[in-house]
């Protein structure tokens, strides 16, 4: 098996002498350079490529890791099955109907061995060559091996923060290793983006290869079309979005206007909206952007390879993920599956599932012992990106939570929303599908199914700054039916130094006792 070598260390010493340092090993060499504390520092190093040349340019005299391939197959197909499409065709099931799934060459891949994979990762990350940069494009040879780096569209999303939840996990759960995986630092606001950026450029490869694409179209509640209409601005390609009328927020509504999508309003609910961008993707040459499509779970499973990054390539017991269309949740599964099958890690986290009790067929599903899937009409709730009563998913999240022994959990409009606001008393500021999460985590947590010392990782989806309406309201008290038990409106007081004095003396008192 191929070995990865990435060590050469420089080191500064007060001295005019310069050392090789030759240890017995020749594996490392040890440079040192020696300046007195009195000498003049070198000058800063100029760009190593020429001033005319950019990134792209640079990136095209890179060597790449040869022979290694993808292609589509039905998705959890038996080992008989001859049926496979190339990545360049443009197909979205199988011929039984069925989902399809994106298989990589796993005997090209296990060629180099796990040590090869997470050193030449950890190489890429925080660095700025073309496309490594990206969370998602660092994994390229797990993502899309095969595309050219030309055709590549990318904001460098994803190296996403991964922040130890200190207080609320100590204070609340009584839990000292509870971390939040906030997917929502990104290029959109949300996990979308890592998906996109490889649906996007696939499509772009797709256009230069002629095939018949002249827009991308998606269904959305919101962060899908955001990110849809980002990317496709980037590549000067058309973005076509159907949204269900009034069920989204105005900061999500926003930005595929801003972005210069066309955008349709249409008077249904996100399945609805599904069930028609898949009627006119069959008609027009637009490329379907939803999840029924598996490329954009290609870039999503990134950020569990991400997550284990982060802990140094050592496993979590826990990762709770908030589901709607149920994508994301079989993306998890598969970025750990594929660690620990070439060698990275030798076990996978428990997967937990969380949906919102108003739209949560997948709860009631795992609930009948996942007998007989019903599709249901989802309700109104505050987590309006998992607002889906008929996931396209349904088959792939089951086969994940199978496979990782997982258990679905749902959260009420209340628990959601006064979990989101307790997470945001405590230094966060999340959106309330975390808040539909952490409702999971604190209900597995109080029945003991989670332990203390269990390391447990949430999955937070957007950035709350995109859901500012639902917290105004909830601190404002003017939710119906929703006690907002801890809600922190702002107190109206007198422009008097007497009166100010009063009200911040009986604040102070209040809090004096939890100091």
């Amino acid at each position: 098996m191929a070995s990865l070598s990435l060590l050469h260390f420089t080191t500064y010493f007060p001295s005019h002498t310069q050392t090789t340092l030759k240890p017995p090993s020749s594996a490392v060499s040890f440079t040192v350079r020696c300046t007195s504390p009195t000498s003049t520092p070198p000058p800063p190093q100029k760009h190593r490529r020429p001033a005319e040349e950019n990134i792209r340019d640079e990136a095209r005299r890179r060597p790449q890791l040869q022979n290694l391939s993808a292609r589509y197959v039905p998705f959890n197909a038996p080992p008989s099955s001859t049926e496979s499409y190339s990545l360049d065709e443009i197909v979205y099931r199988s011929q039984s109907g069925g989902l399809l799934d994106v298989q990589h060459d796993l005997t090209a891949l296990k060629n180099y061995d796990g040590e090869f994979w997470r050193n030449l990762f950890d190489s890429r990350v925080g660095k700025t060559n073309w496309p490594y940069g990206s969370g998602v494009w660092s994994k390229k040879e797990w993502v899309l091996p095969q595309i050219d780096d030309d055709d590549i569209i990318s904001a460098f999303e994803g190296n996403s923060n991964l922040f130890w939840a200190e207080r609320f996990g100590k204070q609340y759960l009584q839990m000292n290793d509870l971390w939040v995986k906030h997917c929502g630092i990104t290029h959109t606001g949300s996990f979308k983006d890592l998906g996109m950026t490889v649906l996007v450029s696939q499509v772009n490869r797709l256009r230069k290869l002629n095939k018949p694409v002249i827009g991308v179209g998606c269904a959305s509640t919101g962060d899908t079309s955001a990110a849809l209409s980002a990317y496709c601005a980037s590549a000067g390609i058309p973005s076509i979005v159907f949204l269900p009328a009034d069920k989204i927020s105005m900061a999500q509504l926003v930005q595929p206007i801003a972005n210069g999508a066309f955008v349709l309003s249409i008077d249904t609910d996100f399945d609805g909206c599904m069930n028609l961008i898949r009627e006119v993707t069959a008609e027009l040459p637009i490329y379907l952007a939803n999840s029924l499509n598996s490329l954009r779970l290609e870039g999503q499973k990134t950020a569990a390879i991400e997550i284990l990054q982060q802990f140094n390539w050592e496993v979590p017991d826990w990762v709770i993920v908030p589901g709607g269309n149920l994508g994301n949740i079989y993306a998890f599964y598969k970025g750990f599956d594929m660690c620990k099958e070439l060698g990275l890690v030798d076990r996978i986290p428990r997967l937990v599932c969380a949906q919102a009790a108003n739209a949560n067929p997948l709860y009631l599903h795992y609930k009948s012992g996942y007998k007989d899937f019903q599709s249901l009409k989802a309700n109104t709730t505050f987590a309006s990106a998992i607002q889906i009563g008929d996931p396209v998913s349904i088959d792939r999240a089951v086969y994940a939570l199978k496979m990782s022994n997982g258990i679905v959990e749902e959260a009420t409009e209340e628990e959601l929303m006064d979990a989101t606001a307790l997470a945001d008393s405590t230094g966060m500021f999340i959106c309330p599908h975390t808040g539909v999460a952490l409702t999971a985590l604190m209900k597995l947590r109080k029945a003991g199914v989670i332990e203390a010392n269990d390391r447990t990782v949430v999955v937070s989806t957007a950035h709350g700054l995109k859901f500012t309406q639902s917290k105004i309201d909830y601190h404002s008290k003017n939710i119906k039916e929703m006690a907002c038990r801890l809600a922190n409106p702002p107190v109206n007081v007198k422009a008097e130094f007497g009166s100010v004095m009063d009200v911040l003396k009986e604040y102070l008192k209040k809090n004096e006792s939890k100091c």
